[in-house]
């Protein structure tokens, strides 16, 4: 469950290092230093968030297939100051890690850094000794090989990401996006973290209990995506939808509606509609609205005591401690 980081610093911006090592895939760096190394002059932001360290094991690392050469950066020193670690994983997953990657890796947990493995980075996680007896997710292509030789570790071997804490694992290279937007959306709330999805221009919120594996057959009729369905029920989020009127709308019997979101989405309708719902509440809070039965009814809860109780389940936050920590803030957020 999302918990409030340890690791923020009221005066400086968030040190995020990622480990590459010989063979690291080159699309997980990237979303690494997307997610947390550019500056976000578009959300009016005073200074950055986040900034990113690459840091080797050796000097000019080969990247995944030899596509580069990584080299000119930091040593693996830089993780002894990092707030938040990330390892982006490799093909060669059954080959053990080097020594002094492990070490470092073991280092940052033990000061108490935030540690994060993208794809099979969770093997590294893993060896480390840093997965025992805890839930984690990997590529569900290794899922079995992770199994045999970490068989210690409570693999959940089909969701996009686990969250632990202190301990994050993603899924396949995409789900590290969708890691990466959770962790702006438990650093920083809900309003800043849609708003680099807007972005990115990248779903704005996929739970990390959703399918890693989504199968997306042709269509025998060229109407069954469920985009415009989703976009008209986001625009009626304050009205009392049920998953019966979203069956009506998309003019299919509610068991042929579920099995959609299954094949498209990898969740429930009912799952989808109270997530959006718990979004605009957290955005409405952000927004500076402290009524708790008015922002209940405008994103459709019902009632106060049920939005502090989804609000609760979603992010691991009273409504009380969510306001406190991420609204109102007119200084960081970018007009409604």
């Amino acid at each position: 469950m999302p918990q409030e980081s340890s690791h923020q610093h009221p005066h400086r911006a968030h040190r995020v290092a990622v480990i590459v090592d010989e063979g690291t895939n080159p699309f997980e760096v990237g979303v690494a230093t997307e997610l947390f190394g550019l500056p976000r002059p578009e959300l009016g932001l005073q200074g950055r968030l986040y900034e990113v360290t690459l840091c080797t094991p050796t000097p000019g690392v080969r990247m995944n297939h030899g596509f580069f050469t990584l080299d000119g950066v930091p040593g693996l020193e830089a993780v002894d100051k990092a707030d938040t670690l990330v390892v982006p994983g490799r093909p060669d997953n059954v080959v053990p890690r080097g020594a002094d990657v492990l070490d470092a890796i073991r280092r940052a947990h033990a000061r108490g850094a935030r540690i994060i493995s993208f794809c099979t980075g969770s093997f590294a996680l893993a060896e480390a000794g840093l997965l025992d007896g805890r839930r984690a997710a990997t590529h569900w292509m290794w899922a079995d090989t992770f199994r045999e030789l970490h068989p210690q570790v409570l693999l959940e071997p089909d969701v996009l990401f686990v969250d632990e804490g202190e301990i994050l694992t993603a899924a396949g290279s995409a789900a590290a996006l969708d890691l990466g937007l959770h962790l702006w959306r438990r650093d920083h709330g809900a309003e800043l973290a849609n708003a680099v999805s807007r972005r990115l221009v990248f779903a704005a919120h996929r739970d990390g209990g959703q399918r890693q594996f989504v199968e997306r057959p042709v269509p025998d009729v060229p109407d069954e995506s469920l985009g415009p369905l989703l976009a008209w029920a986001q625009e009626r989020l304050g009205e009392p939808l049920a998953v019966a009127d979203l069956a009506a709308r998309a003019a299919v019997s509610p068991a042929t509606l579920h099995r959609r979101f299954r094949a498209q989405l990898g969740t429930t309708p009912l799952a989808w509609l109270t997530g959006e719902r718990v979004a605009l509440a957290c955005r409405l809070i952000e927004r500076g609205e402290e009524r708790l039965d008015v922002v209940a009814t405008r994103c459709g809860l019902g009632t106060a005591a049920n939005l502090r109780a989804r609000l609760r389940r979603e992010t691991g936050l009273s409504h009380s401690d969510y306001r406190r920590r991420f609204g109102p803030r007119s200084s960081l957020l970018p007009a409604p």
